[in-house]
């Protein structure tokens, strides 16, 4: 039985009719929508590869059931950038090297994204760790990873702080 939904993806309100209610959030995305950057790695919630932000908080896209986001706002890594200026999070990655293979990428910094919306300490390496532990590197990049998150802490604060 079909289902239809609205959803914001990114800034953009999509009406989607989804023809099996048990598709996921990930498959909607990279399937669907091609929004291929969160990634399929474990398809079980437990390598963080698909993390995506849906209405504030980050989520395992391969978990959600995208028939129960309806009126949700959903941000993913290809919403990050602001034309041709990166997100603070992807240029702190590039600039720390804080990546190798990149799959772990996207869900890496979209958690870092939400790790420094709520608030996360970013001063504090052990607190990073502890705030993006969901999120998995088969090429361990994490000191990279978490020397990232604090440049991209720290500009973001002066920015605020500028504001």
């Amino acid at each position: 039985m079909p289902v239809a939904i609205s959803a914001t993806i990114n800034g953009v309100r999509r009406d989607i009719a989804l023809d099996d209610p048990r598709v996921t959030l990930l498959d909607l995305l990279r399937e669907r929508l091609r929004l291929t950057g969160a990634k399929k790695g474990c398809d079980r919630g437990q390598c963080g590869a698909c993390t995506v932000i849906v209405d504030g908080r980050r989520v395992d896209s391969c978990l959600v059931l995208a028939a129960t986001l309806d009126g949700a706002a959903i941000r993913t890594i290809e919403g990050l950038a602001h034309g041709d200026a990166l997100h603070a999070v992807q240029a702190a990655f590039i600039a720390n090297d804080a990546l190798q293979c990149g799959f772990c990428t996207p869900g890496q910094i979209m958690s870092a994204v939400a790790f420094l919306e709520e608030g996360g300490d970013w001063r504090d390496p052990e607190a990073i760790r502890e705030g993006l532990s969901g999120n998995l590197c088969r090429c361990s990049a994490y000191a990279g990873i978490v020397e990232a998150v604090q440049q991209a802490g720290r500009e973001l604060a002066t920015h605020k702080e500028a504001a």
